[in-house]
């Protein structure tokens, strides 16, 4: 999958600026104090849909209307921001969703996709059954599968990462949690465009470690899923498309556990008072645990808050400390 270049993404920007403002990046002291270095936080969670995925369904769909006008409707899986994304996108031009999750999904995220007109389909365990089924649906019924990654939801995404990036150019260091990998490619995309030399870490989930293992063994590696608090990170068969670029483009990857991701949470929220769900703290938690290691060693760090949408049921008891 080619990247997307600096004309690429800054087209894509005009598509996503017709939808939402620039999210902000700010500096937190008590951030600072928790980290021991300067860090800037980059509100995702801010963006219309409360995360950055949505910046990639703008694009994609904007794209695929000009490439396919009678399109009969599209579907996708999800675990939530991607299909709030793909119905964001598809209400705003008059086209039919059908988002696919597994049961026990997030019911406050099915509510939001329900809100934005997207028929709703509950089948499957987790995302890969979700998926597999989406796709028979799409094949049955004549409907556009949305892929989880692909060049124009790369370029949306990279929209978000170049301001980060010219916002703080001398940044040394940005954790960039990974799903199916749309983020990280973005992250990486708007780095090549700018010519900039600040690292990036991927971070998954030590119950959802599939990139990770790939990274390590330098080819796809599925792994089971357990994360009960990182959805957004329970990626059990990494793909293909951004894995290459994880390979070709991570300085490194880390993972992070369910405990320490609920850690992170609840450090956001007394240091920021924004809410973030399990894997919009995952940058955190990954900077909590190089710091612990003595590894920040006063760079300047980018945090990701990819996304703020968290059920409150899940939120309470963690942010009560349980």
């Amino acid at each position: 999958m080619p990247l997307p270049d600096l004309a690429d993404i800054e087209d894509a920007a005009r598509l996503v600026y017709a939808a939402m403002p620039p999210t902000p990046q700010y500096g937190w002291p008590l951030l600072d104090d928790a980290l021991g270095t300067r860090t800037w936080i980059k509100h995702e969670n801010h963006a219309p849909t409360g995360a950055f995925k949505v910046r990639g369904g703008l694009v994609y769909m904007d794209r695929l209307l000009r490439r396919a006008p009678g399109l009969r409707g599209v579907i996708a899986a999800t675990r939530g921001n991607h299909g709030q994304s793909v119905a964001f996108a598809a209400r705003r031009h008059g086209v039919h969703a059908t988002i696919v999750v597994p049961h026990g999904n997030s019911s406050e995220k099915n509510a939001a996709m329900r809100a934005l007109d997207a028929e709703l389909i509950e089948h499957g365990s987790e995302f890969q059954e979700s998926r597999e089924h989406a796709l028979a649906l799409a094949a049955r019924d004549g409907l556009h599968m949305v892929p989880s990654c692909h060049p124009d939801l790369v370029a949306g995404v990279a929209t978000g990462w170049m301001e980060f990036f010219r916002a703080c150019p001398d940044l040394d260091l940005a954790l960039v949690p990974i799903g199916q990998g749309s983020g990280f490619c973005g992250a990486a995309a708007a780095r090549a465009a700018l010519g900039l030399s600040v690292r990036l870490v991927g971070v998954v989930s030590t119950q959802a470690p599939a990139y990770q293992l790939s990274f390590r063994a330098r080819q796809a590696m599925p792994a089971p899923v357990t994360t009960a608090v990182a959805d957004g990170l329970a990626c059990r068969v990494p793909d293909p498309d951004s894995l290459a670029v994880v390979l070709e483009q991570a300085d490194d990857v880390l993972a992070v556990s369910d405990a320490e991701v609920a850690d992170a949470m609840r450090v956001l929220y007394r240091c920021t008072h924004n809410l973030a769900e399990g894997a919009g703290a995952a940058a955190l938690a990954a900077a909590l645990g190089l710091r612990a290691q003595g590894r920040l060693g006063g760079r300047k760090v980018g945090l990701p808050l990819t996304g703020g949408n968290v059920d409150a049921s899940l939120f309470a008891p963690i942010l009560a400390g349980g």
